[in-house]
């Protein structure tokens, strides 16, 4: 074997600089792709941590309506509490039926008070209380 053979064998073994930098721009698309989905996760699962405890909000408030023994039910009724470390605003909603011993009443929770739309609502129905 020539002594320029050797040499070239050697030294031929290793990646060229082509193939680490397409190595890198591969890994680098693949992690920019991975941060992304943890990303998108992390906001779903908070806009669902947060949709559950307006849930638990609003049962809890509509739970309170119906033990109140007033008859009829306040309408526009609303007020705030602490779930969670979070301030919520809730509005309680009364709307006649058909049958003049009942009512139907509806809660809404917002996270915002002045936010159109609730984040949570619940619809029960109230009977009149017989003496």
């Amino acid at each position: 074997m020539s002594n320029n053979n050797l040499f070239t064998r050697k030294f031929a073994t290793g990646f060229t600089l082509i193939e680490v930098m397409l190595a890198m721009a591969i890994f680098a698309i693949a992690g920019t792709a991975i941060l992304g989905a943890a990303d998108t996760n992390l906001r779903a699962l908070s806009k669902l941590e947060q949709n559950t405890i307006a849930n638990w909000v609003v049962s809890n408030q509509l739970v309170e309506a119906t033990l109140n023994k007033q008859w009829p039910p306040r309408n526009n009724k609303q007020g705030q509490v602490e779930l969670a470390g979070i301030e919520w605003f809730w509005q309680q909603k009364v709307i006649k039926t058909t049958d003049k011993n009942m009512r139907a009443l509806v809660m809404e929770v917002r996270l915002n008070e002045k936010d159109k739309n609730p984040l949570a609502f619940m619809m029960t129905y109230v009977v009149k209380q017989k003496p």
